[in-house]
């Protein structure tokens, strides 16, 4: 068994999409996975699975939400080495942040083109700046995630490919959390 994490995007957004985590676990369940864990609403889910190729645990985790509560979510799946990766390469002078909550994470359903990415880094966000890290774009907003003009969407429809933002407490969070998981895996 091998732990994951499935990050969906854009659940329980200001009343839209609404997934109770615990009938999204509950519905998990019939997939096999075991040691299913949420955190928070935004659709975070730390789960094992003996299914190792991991478009086919984002399609058919996609499919069973499509079924059980009837919308289309992009689901994204990262390993915990992903995970380390992305916190073991943060480009981001932490002493410049004052928001502990910064810098976000973008996680991309794939890798970008080295067209698109220059396409994405040469438009002017004012003070909010992104850095592409292979799957993942650090962002950091000078006024907080609310006003910025580099949205998701922005990415998206710039990069060509599916997007899902954590703030960087969740993420510390979802390595404490593998880590456990993983642990009582083996003991």
């Amino acid at each position: 068994m091998q732990v994951y994490v499935a990050l969906l995007r854009g659940i329980n957004v200001s009343g839209q999409r609404l997934i109770k985590m615990e009938l999204l676990r509950k519905a998990l369940e019939t997939l096999e996975f075991q040691r299913i864990q949420t955190y928070i609403q935004s659709g975070n889910v730390i789960f094992q699975s003996g299914q190792t190729d991991i478009p086919t645990l984002e399609s058919n985790i996609a499919a069973l939400i499509q079924e059980q509560f009837g919308f289309d979510v992009t689901v994204i799946v990262i390993t915990p080495k992903s995970l380390a990766f992305v916190v073991a390469n943060n480009p981001i002078n932490m002493a410049m942040i004052a928001d502990p909550a910064q810098p976000y994470v973008a996680f991309l359903s794939e890798q970008p083109t080295i067209e698109n990415i220059t396409l994405l880094a040469g438009i002017d966000f004012g003070h909010d700046k992104l850095v592409v890290a292979e799957k993942f774009i650090y962002l950091t907003f000078k006024n907080g995630a609310g006003k910025t003009k580099l949205t998701n969407a922005v990415i998206e429809s710039r990069l060509k490919v599916k997007a899902t933002s954590r703030n960087w407490k969740t993420i510390h969070k979802l390595v404490e959390i593998v880590e456990d998981n993983a642990y009582y895996s083996h003991h």
